[in-house]
């Protein structure tokens, strides 16, 4: 996830609107690019959006692999309800009984957000992909993780799939 916004410490819910890293997101992003530098990452996979873009850079200097961009891991696309607090409407909108004005569909985010990571998966591994906060959710649906569990701005997490059959997938602080 991308380092902090002042949208995201005032809680509102930033979709595709281009709001830039605070100092402390740029710092988030610094101090999570000195924890990866050892990794052996192949390449980094970002949202187009410059609060990923600009996390994703840090990381691609402390690793020195390429920098992919994929349109489809922006963040999803809440139309009038950008910039407001989440609330009530959050909650219809997942469920799928509130379209905002302009918005896309939650099930049709999720399937964008899961084609994208799939895309970036398809890729010599292991790679790195640098997004959002409800795309994580994404993954978090599919690996039949804790949807209720709110990864916190540039905390870096590796996703370990089941070694075997009946196992969860497991998350890994880096």
């Amino acid at each position: 996830r991308h380092g902090e916004t002042d949208w995201n410490r005032e809680r509102r819910f930033q979709g595709q609107v281009e709001i830039p890293l605070n100092s402390i997101g740029v710092e988030q992003a610094r101090a999570a690019s000195k924890k990866v530098g050892g990794l052996e990452i192949k390449a980094i996979y970002t949202s187009p959006l410059g609060r990923a873009f600009e996390t994703a850079r840090y990381f691609q200097t402390a690793l020195g692999c390429s920098l992919h961009v994929i349109d489809d891991l922006r963040e999803a696309n809440v139309g009038v309800r950008e910039g407001t607090i989440r609330g009530a409407w959050y909650e219809q909108w997942k469920a799928g009984t509130l379209l905002p004005e302009g918005a896309e569909t939650y099930d049709g985010f999720i399937q964008r957000a899961l084609g994208a990571i799939n895309g970036a998966l398809a890729h010599p591994s292991p790679v790195l992909i640098v997004a959002h906060g409800v795309l994580y959710r994404a993954i978090k649906q599919y690996a039949g993780l804790d949807l209720d569990y709110i990864l916190p701005n540039c905390h870096v997490v590796r996703h370990q799939p089941p070694l075997d059959a009946g196992e969860s997938w497991r998350v890994v602080g880096i």
